[in-house]
């Protein structure tokens, strides 16, 4: 087995252009060795230029690190998951992780998921299960079984012989003539990547029964589908950031973009799974969602339980990098790598790049990162937020279904969501990682409605939101950042959003008066708050520091205005 110290220097993580090099690799007739090296080169010159290849990653270093006996001694003991005690080694001795699906091989009956964890490169044992959650367990499990024993651990590992059998690293071929490998995987695949978009048209077009006025033929929409039942839990359409200027209140809604929309519906969901869970009513808490660590004390989705992400139509900003870019990037000009590839930012709608002439941060109007860009966040910190972290792990997607007709490939999601983070995790705190979802192009189901479209200036910039267990649906202005007088939902006579800030710290001071936990409470202000989630906010400063460091621009800077307010 290869060794897995820590690396010399840092040299994983993942610049403009390597990610070139990446998707430009498998390509004839492509000289690799006019790419850039930084987007400092790019900043500095008109045209692309030859570079050197980047430093191969060094090992054999011996770790600095003393072997965490506690942390294995909970895992041993079955008070720590197996896929949380993997990630934690990783941030504690400083290895690359990765646990990514694989496909089954062998003689195997039934429909099954398979991961493997890929250490430092190296490739351990597959692990498979009937859901994404149970094959990342096992596969996890077996990385330790292997791994433990070389940091001088003799204990009993967790027995895991239940379910298939695991896999070798390196599989001998079948003598099934007829078999083919990754068939079950992908059959079982291809059946889940056609019922989410059946589930989630059905659920909107529910929804909208009854409301043929909020209906557009070219609506954005987005959708949090769970995989244990593939029930929508959540949903969310729109295009638009509010044109007022920031106020401090907190009850306009900023972001009315689809992806945003439906993750704030999403929160909505998970406070509403907290309440049940912290309830103390057993029936209730069965119903809940969640699950609790007794060692950390902090909750996660139940074992069962995978969450994906719908949406009609790619995100925009990096996620919308044209085909050419990627395909024939001796063509192009440095300023449209820079542009293409790096951050950006919406204003009332349209998409800027943060190195644009345009672009202008200290505008009065409001600036959100773009739906790519937050994608790429959520996917490092976690889709709960900063207020949900005091309660739950980090939240991620298993997988991303797009489902546009006008797209061919998913090839910059992957860029936008994935490889421009690529080696921050062992920068991370405990349990954050870059967590890589499968990406793939399903069946459109555009919400199309044959009642006239509305025309006027706000249906234009309408956005829906709703979550489980909502009675009806909202309808915001996005332009406004409020609900319109004729929303099925009004939370009052002002007409501020339920997926506005104040209503978030709304539901947060409601789930710490049920989680007993009056240390939050003294938090005067909706900031204070979210910045006593101090593991959270670690981690979000080093992913802003790791994008500013790798060439893809300065984050957009909030006024901290909108944050300053108490209920």
């Amino acid at each position: 087995m290869m060794g897995r110290g820590v690396p010399c220097h840092d040299s994983r993580g993942a610049s403009f252009s390597q990610i070139l090099k990446m998707n430009a690799a498998s390509l004839p007739s492509m000289n690799m060795s006019y790419l850039p090296m930084s987007m400092e080169d790019v900043n500095n010159n008109l045209l692309l230029h030859p570079a050197s290849s980047s430093p191969k990653l060094k090992t054999g270093c011996k770790s600095s690190k003393s072997i965490p006996t506690e942390l294995i001694k909970r895992y041993q003991r079955g008070e720590t998951h197996a896929v949380s005690a993997l990630y934690q080694l990783s941030q504690v001795l400083q290895f690359q992780l990765e646990l990514k699906e694989t496909v089954t091989t062998g003689n195997i009956l039934g429909f099954y998921f398979a991961f493997c964890a890929v250490i430092d490169g190296v490739e351990y044992k597959t692990g498979m299960g009937q859901t994404k959650k149970e094959a990342r367990a096992k596969a996890a499990q077996l990385a330790l079984e292997d791994l433990l024993p070389t940091l001088g651990s003799q204990s009993l590992l967790p027995d895991v012989s239940e379910g298939p059998p695991p896999l070798p690293v390196k599989e001998k071929e079948s003598t099934v003539a007829d078999f083919h490998p990754g068939r079950a995987s992908c059959e079982r695949k291809s059946t889940f990547n056609t019922q989410i978009p059946k589930a989630v048209k059905e659920a909107y077009s529910k929804l909208m029964e009854g409301y043929p006025e909020f209906s557009s033929r070219e609506k954005t929409l987005a959708a949090f589908v769970t995989q244990s039942r593939c029930e929508v839990v959540a949903m969310g359409t729109g295009d638009f950031n509010t044109k007022e200027s920031v106020t401090p209140n907190g009850r306009t809604l900023h972001d009315s973009h689809a992806v945003v929309t439906a993750r704030r519906s999403l929160m909505r969901y998970l406070f509403r799974h907290l309440l049940l869970f912290f309830s103390k009513n057993r029936a209730l808490v069965e119903k809940s969602v969640f699950q609790q660590d007794e060692t950390t004390k902090l909750l996660s989705l139940k074992s069962h339980i995978s969450l994906h992400l719908y949406l009609n139509q790619l995100p925009k900003g990096a996620a919308q990098i044209p085909s050419h870019l990627r395909l024939n990037p001796l063509s192009i000009a440095a300023w449209e790598v820079n542009n293409q590839i790096g951050l950006h930012v919406t204003i009332q709608g349209k998409v800027f790049s943060v190195f644009s002439s345009t672009f202008d941060q200290t505008a009065t109007k409001v600036v959100s990162a773009s739906a790519s860009d937050k994608l790429t966040q959520w996917q490092v910190l976690g889709f709960q937020g900063a207020l949900l972290s005091h309660f739950i792990e980090p939240v991620y997607v298993s997988s991303i279904l797009v489902g546009d007709a006008l797209c061919s490939d998913v090839r910059g999601m992957e860029i936008a969501v994935s490889q421009r983070v690529e080696g921050i995790t062992s920068r991370l705190p405990m349990f954050y990682c870059v967590y890589r979802p499968l990406i793939s192009l399903v069946p459109a189901v555009c919400p199309e409605s044959h009642a006239p479209s509305p025309t006027g200036p706000t249906h234009q910039a309408l956005a829906i939101n709703w979550s489980q267990g909502d009675v009806s649906l909202e309808a915001v202005d996005g332009l406004e950042g409020r609900s319109i007088e004729d929303s099925p939902f009004k939370s009052g006579p002002a007409l501020a959003s339920r997926l506005c800030k104040a209503a978030m710290l709304s539901r947060f001071n409601l789930v710490v008066q049920e989680a007993q936990r009056p240390k939050l409470l003294a938090a005067v202000s909706y900031r204070e708050a979210k910045m006593m989630a101090k593991s959270y906010q670690e981690a979000k400063n080093v992913l802003k520091s790791y994008l500013s460091q790798k060439g893809y621009g300065s984050w957009p800077v909030k006024s901290p205005v909108s944050d300053h307010f108490c209920m």
